[in-house]
């Protein structure tokens, strides 16, 4: 039988600033995080994103200084995540070779190779009805979709992406990536899912960033329910029947609980993307003097390295970086 109080002093173990940094289970660390990029076209732009503190779109010029800054400060994973100068109903300009991800995978790939860069692959920034798929009448269409997802995807990989994330949750998608990449040549590709992702209220200022709210209706027939952990299980081992590298958990703090389900579930690496809303409502309380911001978006990231999330997309990788100096 287990010790009991008094012999069983769990403080003990918490009485020395270096005994619990010995007993920590877990570790934030830079290697961890993975930091979103917006390119636009044009040049000579770096302009602020007023629903999103301290996040900017860049045309490809300045994005190369920005992503400099972050390789010296330890920061070396990017997503990048496109804004086209044309939409269609169709996204067509999400795989064009001169999209501003094209054109900044190119430059990126050249001046740094050091860099892992990631793409996100989906339609709703191209799209004029902001939709992440194909649209018959008021209906997504799922499977004629799934052409147009892969054709991205293989653009990416030919501009010099090393890893393609895709977003959409359109059923079926990882499996034609991974077809079309290892067809053209891309077997090295990795892919990241998005694999279960939730309809969520938390992403309305990456919609601002991107410019990608849905014109008509909302994404609720293809994005996932907050409701269901077991269906996003099955969302997730679908992805990796399909081939998926890596599975990723979409909000990250109000999906903890999948997280954790999941990392019981499989032998991939996990990701979490902690969004916009939720970092956002960390900084609006902290600007309210309700919280520290520092010591809470540390223990939000941690909470998602406990719940089992190897990679943590963030948009503090940078302030991160520098707190956990």
């Amino acid at each position: 039988m287990a010790a009991q109080f008094p012999r069983m002093r769990l403080r003990r173990l918490r009485s020395h600033d270096r005994l619990r940094t010995m007993m920590a289970e877990v570790s934030l660390e830079r290697r961890h995080l993975i930091l979103p990029l917006f390119a636009v076209p044009g040049s000579g732009i770096e302009s602020p994103i007023a629903s999103l503190e301290g996040v900017s779109h860049f045309s490809v010029d300045r994005l190369l200084p920005f992503v400099e800054r972050a390789l010296e400060k330890g920061i070396g994973a990017f997503l990048l995540f496109g804004l086209p100068e044309r939409k269609d109903a169709r996204g067509d300009s999400a795989s064009d070779p001169q999209g501003p991800v094209q054109q900044a995978l190119r430059e990126l790939s050249e001046r740094f190779p050091e860099a892992l860069l990631v793409t996100d692959v989906c339609l709703c920034q191209y799209t004029d009805h902001g939709h992440c798929g194909l649209i018959d009448g008021d209906v997504i269409d799922n499977d004629g979709t799934l052409k147009q997802l892969a054709a991205v995807a293989l653009s990416h990989a030919e501009a010099g992406a090393h890893m393609v994330a895709p977003s959409d949750m359109m059923d079926g998608r990882v499996g034609a990536i991974r077809t079309a990449l290892d067809a053209g040549g891309f077997a090295s590709i990795s892919i990241m899912s998005y694999a279960a992702k939730m309809a969520s209220s938390f992403y309305g200022p990456f919609r601002d960033a991107a410019d990608s709210a849905p014109g008509f209706g909302d994404r609720r027939t293809y994005q996932m329910a907050a409701t269901n952990g077991r269906e996003a299980l099955r969302e997730a081992l679908a992805d990796e029947e399909e081939g998926a590298d890596i599975l990723m958990v979409k909000p990250a703090l109000t999906c903890l609980d999948i997280l954790a389900r999941l990392r019981e579930k499989t032998l991939l690496p996990l990701a979490t993307y902690l969004v916009s809303g939720e970092r956002m409502m960390l900084r609006s309380a902290a600007a309210a003097g309700l919280l520290d911001l520092r010591r809470a978006t540390l223990e939000a990231h941690l909470a998602c390295r406990r719940a089992g999330a190897d990679l943590i997309i963030t948009y503090d990788a940078l302030d991160l970086a520098d707190w956990l100096d």
